[in-house]
């Protein structure tokens, strides 16, 4: 049922007041004629929010100006005073900002999410507008419940209970790890930094070569474009070289690039990028993923390149 304030803010832009509802009890609230987003505020905004007494201007917050973009954003005091969680909030949303942005201007129609967990990197993608295939991949039972529930009501986001690799074989895989589940055993800063590397259990994964599901994958499309994210925890070169020569077909990449290693045998960044460039792929943008809280040091970045021959023309 529609509360009487929500009644209210519906009212007010026959009164020259334009609201964009952003949560339950806040909304933003302009004088503007124009309609606006929670980012295109101007001097004649504010963030306002729901309180006992009524409407009140939100206390503490912060307005930040994005460049000459025309963009405000709008920082909570108390967001504020975490500066890490605030940053690496900031970094994923515009990575994958960035993303959408590579998949629209390379013209991509479909992206293999390789190590897709429960969906999380799908869902962000259809949210910030991109509407082509998606084909989800995640070996470990437990998760790929979740990720087949998640794209259910997707039809052009199709999913595979499985891992890839370099070959066509079966695994272990470390599980209870949450999101962080690893081919790869823990390396001693791995176990150091995460509790949960000491206690592990393990699931016999099928892994199938990129190269190999790719036709299956492709499948309808008349001129595909694809686009690959992994996701690996340490494994990302082992599904890179399971494309073989296939790579090639890709207009663009992601990885996550380890500067600190938490997984014994995975690859630096230095081996990483380099073999990308290698086959082709230049940076486009590079995004923290984690950071230590005591030195501020990046453990991983999400590390996004684009084919450059394979820009559309102009």
């Amino acid at each position: 049922m529609q509360t009487p304030y929500r009644r209210l803010l519906r009212l007010m832009p026959r009164i020259g007041v334009q609201v964009t509802d952003i949560a339950p009890g806040t909304a933003l609230v302009s004088r503007s004629a124009t309609p606006l987003s929670v980012t295109g505020a101007d001097k004649g905004t504010w963030i306002v929010r729901r309180t006992k007494g009524g409407v009140a201007q939100a206390p503490g917050a912060t307005a930040v100006r994005l460049g000459e973009t025309g963009a405000v954003l709008f920082v909570d005091a108390a967001a504020g005073r975490d500066e890490r969680a605030l940053q690496l909030a900031a970094a994923e949303y515009l990575c994958t900002q960035h993303v959408a942005a590579m998949l629209a201007l390379y013209e991509a129609n479909c992206v293999f999410d390789v190590g897709a967990n429960s969906g999380q990197y799908a869902r962000r993608l259809r949210r910030l507008g991109y509407a082509g295939r998606i084909v989800s991949f995640e070996p470990t039972s437990e998760t790929f419940a979740k990720l087949e529930k998640a794209a259910a009501q997707d039809p052009d986001w199709h999913v595979y209970r499985c891992g890839l690799g370099r070959e066509e074989t079966t695994a272990e895989i470390h599980t209870g790890w949450k999101t962080m589940n690893s081919l790869l055993g823990p390396s001693d800063y791995g176990k150091d930094r995460y509790g949960r590397f000491n206690r592990s259990e393990t699931e016999e994964i099928r892994i199938r070569r990129l190269d190999e599901v790719m036709d299956e994958a492709l499948d309808g499309l008349s001129d595909p474009r694809p686009y690959l994210k992994m996701d690996t925890q340490g494994y990302d070169l082992e599904v890179f070289a399971g494309a073989g020569k296939r790579v090639e077909e890709f207009v663009g990449m992601q990885s996550e690039v380890a500067v600190l290693r938490l997984y014994e045998g995975s690859p630096g960044m230095g081996e990483a990028v380099a073999t990308y460039e290698a086959a082709g792929f230049g940076i486009t943008g590079m995004y923290p993923v984690t950071r230590e809280a005591t030195t501020g040091r990046v453990i991983e970045f999400d590390c996004v390149l684009m084919r450059a021959e394979a820009t559309p023309k102009q």
